[in-house]
């Protein structure tokens, strides 16, 4: 295993999705939009040199794992979301090292004019 957050990664930037994530009664109601990014601590050396997609994590199935996991799993904070996708992903993929995800959320409940809420969590694979 390669030292926690350094190395190869697959990096998802930028996923948009709708949700109902949120303390508030509105936000469980009226939802609205999560923005999510994400790397994934995988050794990348066998597909780099084979070519082969057999030899790497799918960055196709790590997004229907994050995909999913948003969509059935409500959480009130954005802090729970974020690391029931962390668990989500060890479970799915045993080639997932460390992962950090950060969850975006840009119309948290504050008077802001421009900007977003945000948190970022980093994971090593549970022992």
């Amino acid at each position: 295993m390669t030292t926690p957050f350094s190395g190869d990664r697959i990096i998802l930037n930028d996923l948009g999705f709708y949700g109902y994530h949120g303390l508030f009664n509105e936000e469980a109601k009226l939802g609205q939009r999560f923005f999510i990014d994400l790397q994934c601590g995988v050794d990348l050396s066998a597909p780099g040199s084979t070519d082969e997609i057999g030899h790497t994590v799918s960055y196709a199935d790590i997004y229907d794992v994050v995909k999913k996991t948003f969509e059935t799993q409500r959480a009130k904070l954005i802090e729970a979301l974020a690391q029931n996708i962390c668990t989500a992903l060890f479970e799915a993929f045993s080639d997932i090292d460390w992962v950090i995800v950060r969850v975006r959320k840009p119309e948290a409940p504050i008077a802001m004019v421009r900007g977003e809420a945000a948190i970022e969590l980093h994971r090593v694979r549970p022992v």
